[in-house]
């Protein structure tokens, strides 16, 4: 074990499809305590590139607000920007729609859902940090859903 932990504290340099560098270190949730990826690897990041860009899981009301209230101010970290990310299929669940039901176009669950994004990102403009809301879209998504999700982020 603690000749895999020896080697486990050197970041992994690997390619992302579109042919960029990216760190692994310790997987996206390294530190499964805030939800963040380790501040050595974010360190490194910013040392060696243009741009450094982390995920802080768990949504933003936990992995985001731990990253900003706990990460940046012990590395000094200053994020330029945040970028929350949403489906069609977990605002409709939101909504209170079914598993089961996901497939079918219900633009009153997603109006219901889109509540839980708004106060995400009520949440993370306390943060003074300039925020993207940007939109995972799948196969099952439809023009309809999409364009009512995309109106709503830009009110």
């Amino acid at each position: 074990m603690a000749l895999l932990l020896k080697e486990a504290i050197k970041p992994n340099l690997v390619q992302t499809l579109e042919n960029t560098p990216a760190f692994v270190h310790g997987g996206p949730f390294a530190n499964i305590a805030h939800g963040a990826n380790t501040i050595m690897a974010s360190k490194m990041a910013l040392k060696l590139g243009e741009i450094a860009v982390t995920e802080a899981g768990f949504g933003a009301d936990l992995g985001a607000e731990k990253f900003f209230d706990l990460v940046c101010p012990y590395a000094g970290f200053k994020p330029d920007a945040t970028v929350l990310v949403a489906t069609i299929r977990a605002l409709k669940m939101h909504g209170g729609v079914a598993k089961a039901e996901l497939g079918r176009l219900n633009l009153a669950a997603l109006d219901k859902g889109l509540a839980n994004l708004e106060k995400h990102v009520e949440n993370i403009k306390k943060y003074g940090v300039p925020l993207v809301v940007a939109l995972n879209h799948f196969p099952g998504d439809t023009g309809e859903e999409i364009d009512f999700v995309l109106a709503r982020c830009r009110e």
